[in-house]
């Protein structure tokens, strides 16, 4: 079976230990993971909802619950939110000062899969790198 990139447990707020975890990752990696998670799936849903903040330094990801629990990721952080500072539904948008939504959850798949996420940021780090080396 193929991945769509998103996966498909119940979303955001769906009982007990329900509330997303967030990867969150350097504005610029994040944004080439968007466009390479997209690409492979070859539909806008591949990725979940993504956070931008305010000061336009990073992109946050969110992931299934309990993700947090093994991620490892050099360059990247993973924390459990517990529904801090999120709202799902008509109202959807993020309390805290200063952050939106790149793709907010009513446009996109429930969450990214971890794995998807992990191996787009890697060959994110990858393209930067060779750009950057080129200079």
């Amino acid at each position: 079976m193929e991945s769509t990139g998103t996966h498909t447990a119940p979303g955001p707020g769906a009982g007990p230990g329900g509330e997303p975890d967030l990867v969150t990752v350097p504005t610029r990696q994040g944004l080439e993971a968007v466009d390479i998670i997209r690409r492979a799936a070859c539909r806008a849903d591949g990725v979940g909802p993504v956070l931008h903040d305010g000061s336009g330094d990073t992109l946050g990801f969110l992931v299934p619950p309990g993700t947090a629990d093994a991620w490892d990721l050099p360059g990247s952080a993973c924390t459990q939110t517990n529904g801090r500072g999120m709202r799902f539904g008509e109202a959807a948008a993020p309390t805290a000062g200063g952050t939106g939504w790149l793709l907010p959850p009513e446009a996109v798949g429930p969450v990214t899969d971890p794995a998807v996420l992990r191996a787009a940021l890697g060959e994110a780090a990858r393209l930067i790198e060779a750009a950057d080396n080129c200079r």
